[in-house]
């Protein structure tokens, strides 16, 4: 079995939340500044590092079931949302110059992006 963060679907969205958070960094940096530029990067962040923990955590484990296999993705999904939602308290309690409305844009076309992955083929 390859690791989950070389395969082809995981590279590709990656690449796509980074592409889509520079993108809405760059709008928002017109349109609101440092800060909207600065917030639109760690929306985007936020999921970039979850999708990295979530291909990690699925690459831990070799199941040989589908029980198994279903328990890796659980984990694996448990494993990315504590670390979207540690990040997300982290930056709205630490950042107080955030622009939110471009943080949660950037966070939200990265969460949508992550399911694009089933549209890869390997």
């Amino acid at each position: 079995m390859e690791p989950p963060l070389s395969t082809k679907p995981i590279r590709y969205v990656l690449k796509w939340q980074a592409l889509a958070t520079l993108a809405i960094a760059a709008i928002a940096g017109i349109w609101a500044g440092v800060h909207g530029a600065l917030s639109a990067m760690l929306g985007g962040v936020v999921n970039l590092a979850a999708c990295v923990v979530y291909a990690f955590v699925l690459g831990l484990d070799k199941p040989t079931t589908a029980g198994a296999t279903i328990v890796a993705l659980f984990r694996a999904e448990a494993s990315k949302i504590v670390v979207i939602v540690l990040q997300l308290w982290l930056v709205l309690a630490n950042y107080h110059d955030a622009v939110l409305p471009a943080f949660f844009a950037a966070f939200i076309v990265t969460v949508f992006m992550f399911g694009m992955a089933l549209l890869v083929r390997d």
